[in-house]
């Protein structure tokens, strides 16, 4: 989920589970493959959010599980608080629809032991302006936009750290990081903190402003086009991925899941579904 990058979503009531769970319980072992198998095919209970996390998902079950032995039981949440806690509670044996920063902050306010693979796509941030065609333009003494949450405050920060905008301060996180982190402002620009919500459709409040890539889309935004910087996909410490209980961490099932979502055909789907550019491979 570009996922603290859609804070404002915690709020939206949870849709019920698509499908009834199977019985067997997804605890680990130590033989690697404690799902529930039938016929030599296991099925994996996998809770995920809508867009783009099930449609993945959904391309990888339709086109890639039975080739390697798995059936997918996929599970749709929209309220953020609720895949971590069914996973937690072995409801489900994985999930796919946050980041890092906010897997992070999940185990330090619930003390859930769910440790991530590695990341499959990034919903890329990326600054946005009415009126300027390169970031080159940024005018001194101009105001930015950036999201007023903290992960996604720190996030835009980071992006025009990135692109030799600012300098942050050295040794501060960049999901830390504040405007007051800033150790260098060479076009003395000012940042105004807003709703994340609300920051695409008030670009012209701005000389420039900082937007979630999902929010971008609802804004009639192209970010593939419209943006004069985009977060990378590769690396992102924001990527989405597929996250299990740290005891099925060598579920052999498992690992054959997170092999798929890692796979040229997914790139290559994510590549091909999101050609606007709100949705990018992490590999």
């Amino acid at each position: 989920m570009s996922i603290l990058n859609r804070r404002s979503l915690f709020a939206v009531s949870g849709v019920g589970l698509a499908a009834a769970g199977l019985a067997a319980c997804g605890g680990g072992s130590s033989d690697g493959d404690s799902l529930a198998s039938d016929g030599g095919v296991t099925t994996i209970r996998v809770a995920a959010t809508p867009k783009p996390h099930l449609e993945i998902l959904q391309f990888v079950s339709d086109n890639l599980a039975e080739g390697a032995g798995l059936k997918l039981d996929l599970q749709e949440q929209s309220d953020y608080k609720v895949p971590n806690r069914l996973l937690s509670d072995g409801e489900v044996d994985a999930n796919y629809f946050q980041h890092k920063p906010y897997l992070d902050t999940e185990i330090k306010e619930n003390g859930y032991e769910i440790t991530a693979f590695e990341g499959v796509h990034i919903e890329p941030l990326g600054l946005y302006s009415d009126a300027l065609k390169s970031i080159d333009e940024l005018p001194d003494g101009g105001e930015i936009a950036i999201p007023n949450d903290p992960t996604n405050r720190g996030r835009a920060l980071a992006l025009l750290a990135d692109n030799d905008v600012i300098t942050l301060t050295d040794g501060i996180e960049p999901t830390e990081a504040t405007p007051d982190d800033v150790a260098e402002n060479p076009k003395n620009l000012t940042f105004s903190e807003v709703d994340a919500a609300l920051i695409g459709r008030t670009l012209a409040d701005y000389d420039a402003a900082v937007v979630n890539g999902n929010y971008a889309i609802e804004a009639d935004l192209v970010p593939s086009e419209d943006a004069l910087v985009l977060e990378a996909g590769e690396g992102n410490p924001y990527a989405n991925f597929l996250a299990v209980r740290t005891e099925d961490m060598d579920n052999a099932a498992l690992k054959k899941l997170d092999d798929l979502l890692h796979s040229e055909d997914v790139k290559t789907f994510i590549t091909d579904t999101y050609k606007d550019g709100s949705v990018i491979p992490a590999f």
